[in-house]
């Protein structure tokens, strides 16, 4: 699938769009990593009722990299891009579904995207501040490779299979070469970006006015489940976690049928679009 452009708060922005004309929904990907992780959805039978967007953020996939300390490889930068490209793309009304750091961007971006139908996250637990990372997070030294500029295949390889539930037979070839064609800086940034002014996600979470899923793969090796379990999410979807089976934290690589059965689901029940 081609990638197209936009440009977005002065920046070219790379994406793809699956073939669907239905409810808008815009997949937001994680760090170091690139739209290509959407692609099961986006050529899927998901993909073909859905008019699914998928961005490329600066200095991943096909966007062009951002100038470093420019403060765009931080949550609140990517927020802005993310708000940005929903309106370039008069996607206002999508379903906002954010994988690892795509979720953090995601509820980042809430307060500026007052039109989206709902929110879908998962590989993300909503942080408080600096304060929730120990408890929100499992004790894996992989997680440390996302905030290092400089990442050789191997590395990159310890970082991939962190992603999916321990054993996992699924190739990782993919996963690497997003890894490795990341801009360096992206990472660094982003770790020295995570002390400033971030929202507060827990509180985001809690007061949020439109319906919220949060999935979680039951062979999870990054987020706590337990962490999760405590949130106070008013507009949760079904009230609960959802489990998906067979999934570690990328469920959209591993597990894509029942990831998007479950996004279907989910839809289902959002109010629905102008005219549809």
């Amino acid at each position: 699938m081609a990638h197209e452009f936009v440009r977005v708060t002065g920046r070219e922005i790379a994406y793809r769009r699956s073939s669907g004309q239905g409810r808008p929904v815009v997949l937001v990907h994680g760090n170091s990593s690139s739209s290509r992780t959407w692609s099961r959805l986006l050529d899927g039978e998901f993909g073909r009722r859905h008019r699914c967007l998928a961005l490329d953020l600066p200095g991943h996939g096909a966007s062009p990299a951002a100038e470093p300390g420019s403060g765009v490889y931080s949550v609140p930068g990517y927020a802005a891009v993310l708000s940005g490209f929903v309106d370039a793309l008069d996607a206002r009304d999508a379903l906002i579904v954010g994988w690892s750091l795509g979720g953090h961007i995601a509820l980042e971006a809430s307060g500026l995207l007052p039109d989206a139908a709902g929110y879908a996250v998962f590989g993300t637990p909503p942080l408080g501040g600096p304060g929730d990372l120990a408890e929100a997070f499992l004790p894996n030294p992989a997680l440390q490779i996302g905030f290092t500029a400089d990442v050789d295949e191997d590395t990159a390889r310890t970082y991939a299979e962190s992603f999916y539930a321990p054993g996992s037979p699924l190739p990782t070839a993919d996963l690497v070469a997003d890894i490795l064609a990341t801009d360096g800086a992206a990472r660094s940034d982003l770790a020295a970006s995570l002390a400033g002014a971030t929202a507060d996600e827990v509180e985001i979470v809690a007061t949020l006015d439109r319906p919220l899923a949060v999935l979680h793969g039951a062979g999870e090796q990054i987020v706590n489940l337990a962490y999760l379990d405590k949130l106070h999410a008013p507009t949760l979807w079904r009230g609960a976690v959802q489990i998906i089976p067979n999934a570690g934290h990328a469920p959209q690589e591993e597990t894509p049928a029942e990831l998007a059965d479950l996004l279907e689901e989910f839809i289902a029940e959002l109010p629905q679009s102008p005219g549809a």
